[in-house]
């Protein structure tokens, strides 16, 4: 089967290899990957800049349907649609991190398109408390941004409390942005959300998704509606998520005193930032990566609950083949969520 391999390190070295398809061990759930979403953490291992653990299949967002069972998984069965959580592919199980399910954290993990093989092919096996089955209502498109997804529950709803009356810049309307977007609408905030000229596609997804405000910095003044906005007292939370550093410094700038800052985005460099900010304003600051166990449950419930429409995030759907035009179009910001589905076959 053809897989998306990152060969070797340093920036580039991905390519469209064959590779064996994978045999499936007695605790084994082999799944026949229908999407895999191409993520920011994709981009920054194509480009050198997450750490990883070549060579390696990329791909760690994705949905399929269960093609083999083995004969000691009880829990699913052939035909089942389900949903993978990846992070934990291998973890020690026994460090502070792992026990209190913030396996993220677990010095030993190795997560599936990083540390090992991952879902940018035909069919991946995993083990069987990693397979999630999927509600009825949910499409496997939509069953693709779980992972995502979970970051974005995260950020939004385990951090700090959020909530009706509060006024949220959220910066950067890429995916994840997106996804926080989605359930900062549903919990009834006011939301600002920002991006640049090269975000107008994204801008428009995020004005479509219910988005109170939606502002190009490059044409307005950001922090001028914000004090319109909001009375000139800043708003009560900021949410970084495109991984910017002039991102993170308006935020910081656009939060009130005693607010709070949640850190979404990836900035993969060293920036320059006028820390005292957080000082004098005695602002809390929250960095939120990935997602624990506890998030993953509390996910699948608002999926399965059905309140949340993710379909609008999703803008393309390529197949493996055409990877580099999908990469493409995440690099320039010309999509919102793609997908990626298997065509060699």
């Amino acid at each position: 089967m053809k897989a998306l391999v990152k060969t070797k390190p340093g920036p580039g070295h991905l390519e469209l290899l064959d590779i064996p398809e994978p045999a499936c061990p007695p605790e084994g759930v082999k799944i026949k990957i229908a999407y895999s979403g191409i993520c920011g953490t994709d981009l920054h291992i194509r480009h050198d800049s997450f750490p990883h653990i070549p060579p390696v299949v990329l791909g760690h967002e994705f949905a399929g349907v269960v093609d083999e069972v083995g004969e000691h998984v009880s829990r699913v069965k052939h035909g089942d649609r389900v949903l993978v959580l990846p992070s934990t592919a291998v973890t020690c199980g026994t460090c502070e991190y792992c026990k209190t399910g913030y396996y993220w954290f677990c010095s030993g993990r190795r997560g599936m398109g990083i540390g090992v093989n991952g879902s940018f092919t035909q069919y991946a096996v995993v083990r069987e408390d990693m397979v999630f089955l999927l509600p009825e209502h949910l499409s496997l498109e939509e069953a693709a941004l779980g992972e995502a997804f979970a970051a974005a529950v995260q950020a939004i709803e385990e951090l700090t409390t959020i909530g009706v009356g509060d006024t949220v810049l959220l910066s950067g309307p890429g995916p994840i942005g997106l996804l926080c977007l989605a359930l900062l609408r549903l919990k009834g905030c006011k939301t600002i959300v920002a991006g640049t000229n090269a975000d107008s596609i994204r801008l428009a997804i995020a004005r479509e998704m219910g988005a109170d405000l939606v502002v190009n910095v490059e044409a307005e003044s950001i922090h001028a509606i914000i004090e319109r906005e909001t009375a000139g007292k800043g708003v009560d939370v900021a949410v970084e998520c495109a991984g910017a550093g002039a991102s993170v410094a308006t935020c910081l700038k656009a939060v009130k005193k005693l607010g709070r800052y949640v850190q979404v985005g990836i900035l993969g460099k060293e920036i320059m930032v006028d820390f005292d900010t957080i000082l004098y304003k005695q602002l809390q600051v929250f960095g939120s990566g990935a997602h624990s166990q506890k998030t993953w449950e509390k996910m699948m419930r608002i999926l399965e609950q059905g309140k949340v429409d993710l379909s609008p995030i999703i803008t393309h759907k390529i197949p493996l083949s055409d990877w580099e035009h999908g990469f493409v179009l995440c690099e320039r910001k010309e999509a919102g969520k793609v997908l990626l589905y298997y065509d060699q076959g």
